[in-house]
């Protein structure tokens, strides 16, 4: 029997007091990368823009890969964006002095190469500037008015998590990192990379949600590292937080001791990560029983931690 993981983290505008059916169809959750490569006519990397439909990331880095000739380590890309949606984002192949694949032969009724030139350098995780979101919410059921007054603290901020979609199915990647920290378990290294990931991202939640609960999170506490509201991304070296905050976070994370020495094993370096998720160019609109969000958020956020402050998410996918 799998483990139960509890992902419901506190929410800080008083609860979702709307539901709605959420990703009915991929055209229900359009990302656009917000990014511009520079282009080179003499570098050795391709650069291509591409619109997906209902599939993922890897397995058109790995279409890429195929139609150029080269490894997969080859292609890279500024982040993974979600199967069930519709996408734009930028690749990279590095060709070296190969010639340029005829590009368009990869098109088809989930992907499509939108644009194609060359450029200077492997495009890397999070260097791009963001992603624009516009979201639908399908059969909305619920308080109209009490959700208004969510909807219009929306620009204010909302409490920074790690989405669900970083812990697996059914929380799998964090009964993975019990297995490695807690029974000194074996896995590929593929899987210990997801695992290292769900870690620090479910010890981080922790601190917000204890933060959220105390009214803190968009706070200065004493001890704050840079005089920012932040969490633990969890590894190696002394703890950047100090006096309350240091008390604190010691305190939410004793039950998580084994974890935090894995991740310090694992070799990753401390770091801070923000607590609060500030969306840009905030609008919504209601369209009968449906409601059209549109914002901006900065890379390795989560539209799902803003969503989850205005509706109780209903994934018709998995409930059908």
């Amino acid at each position: 029997m799998s483990e139960v993981w509890n992902l419901d983290w506190p929410r800080s505008l008083g609860g979702a007091v709307i539901s709605g059916d959420f990703r009915t169809e991929p055209e229900d959750f359009l990302v656009d990368e917000l990014a511009a490569p520079t282009a080179d006519s003499n570098g050795e990397h391709a650069y291509l823009l591409v619109k997906k439909r209902g599939a993922n990331t890897a397995w058109v880095a790995k279409e890429l890969a195929k139609l150029a000739g080269v490894q997969s380590r080859d292609v890279s890309f500024y982040g993974l964006k979600d199967r069930h949606a519709v996408t734009t984002q930028w690749f990279s192949v590095w060709l070296g002095q190969k010639p340029a694949a005829d590009w368009s032969a990869l098109n088809s009724g989930e992907v499509t190469v939108l644009q194609a030139f060359h450029g200077p350098r492997k495009l890397r995780r999070g260097e791009h500037m963001g992603n624009r979101f516009k979201i639908r919410l399908r059969n909305v059921e619920g308080d109209r008015d009490q959700a208004e007054e969510v909807l219009k603290r929306i620009p204010e901020g909302v409490p920074n998590y790690f989405g669900e979609q970083r812990f697996g199915i059914d929380g799998n990647n964090l009964s993975l990192v019990r297995s490695l920290a807690e029974e000194d378990g074996r896995c590929r290294k593929s899987e210990k990379v997801f695992a290292m990931s769900a870690a620090r991202s479910w010890l981080f939640n922790q601190v917000l949600a204890e933060r959220v609960n105390l009214s803190s999170w968009r706070s200065v506490v004493d001890g704050e590292p840079e005089g920012q509201p932040s969490g633990p991304l969890w590894g190696r070296g002394r703890g950047l937080s100090t006096l309350a905050l240091g008390e604190l976070e010691q305190q939410v994370l004793s039950s998580w001791h084994s974890w935090c020495n894995w991740l310090e094993h694992c070799g990753l370096k401390q770091e801070r990560r923000s607590l609060v998720l500030s969306p840009e160019a905030f609008q919504y609109q209601w369209e009968g029983d449906h409601l059209l969000l549109e914002f901006a958020l900065p890379p390795g956020t989560f539209a799902t931690a803003l969503l989850r402050e205005i509706a109780q998410l209903v994934n018709v996918r998995q409930r059908t």
